[in-house]
């Protein structure tokens, strides 16, 4: 008896029998479709589902509701002993705990869909990016500083030495492991990995040397970091001066940002949330 058990077909056999007997006695999937006994099936299939997330939810809340007790009492359980948890569930080391900035990180796209309206009426008209060279400072004031019209400067780092210092050899000795100028940008500034699989800026100084220079068809990368260490900003300004075409009466941001990766990949379209217009932008190849 057990061994016919067994054999016994399963419901979608079941139901594709059943399906083609009616389809011999001439009738078709509509009439079918339209039986009461169906549409009591496909209700109660409905109804379980629902009730199986009703569920869901409820158990979800319960241990929300349950961890935010815990970690606001600090008992059972101290916190340290549940982010220590959650670091090991991550698979980060523990000792990351003092480097990292947040327990959890607000997803792009929830950042995205609570970002506020903004007015985009200034670009609308744009339809092109211009390149220009030699421009004065006035020109560059009157012409684009203020207009929302892309321009790119194209002799912007004339005699800077950045051409030929900057190199992902050239910030692995400024950021080198374990140094106080890593810590610092870990600790209070901001990384960009974009479309990576690097956390921090760490893991990029660790990257091998041969994916660094893109040999043997190794994965593209691009990312980006500011670095608001003194340190290394010093290091940093040794070779580059303030471009010569900005307004004489802008500012600029003592923050450097830093952009490198792969030839040919770079930023997706995206709103910058940054609140500085003004900042020194080094891009090494």
């Amino acid at each position: 008896m057990a061994g016919k058990d067994l054999e016994k077909p399963s419901p979608v056999v079941l139901f594709r029998d059943l399906r083609e007997k009616a389809r011999q006695l001439g009738l078709r999937d509509q009439d079918v479709s339209g039986l009461p006994a169906l549409a009591e099936i496909q209700c109660g299939v409905k109804n379980y589902f629902l009730q199986a997330a009703k569920r869901s939810f409820k158990y979800l809340l319960f241990l929300a509701c349950t961890l935010a007790i815990v970690w606001l009492l600090d008992w059972p359980v101290h916190n340290e002993r549940i982010i220590r948890m959650w670091f090991h569930f991550r698979g980060l080391p523990s000792e990351d705990i003092e480097l990292e900035r947040c327990l959890l990180r607000t997803p792009d796209i929830l950042s995205d869909a609570l970002r506020p309206p903004l007015d985009c009426a200034f670009c609308r008209n744009v339809t092109s990016v211009h390149k220009v060279e030699n421009i004065s400072p006035e020109d560059f004031e009157e012409r684009y500083a203020y207009s929302g019209q892309p321009v790119i400067v194209t002799d912007a780092t004339r005699n800077w030495s950045a051409l030929d210092a900057f190199s992902f050899e050239f910030f692995q000795q400024v950021y080198s492991q374990d140094s106080l100028e890593l810590k610092n940008v870990e600790n209070n500034c901001q990384f960009f990995p974009y479309k990576t699989t690097f956390r921090n800026l760490r893991e990029v100084m660790q990257m091998e040397p041969r994916r660094a220079r893109m040999e043997d068809s190794s994965e593209p990368w691009y990312i980006g970091w500011s670095n608001c260490d003194s340190s290394a900003g010093n290091v940093l300004r040794q070779h580059y001066q303030r471009p010569y075409f900005l307004p004489r009466v802008s500012e600029s941001s003592k923050t450097d940002w830093i952009f490198m990766g792969s030839p040919g990949y770079g930023a997706h379209m995206h709103v910058s949330t940054h609140t500085r217009t003004h900042t020194h932008t080094h891009r090494a190849r």
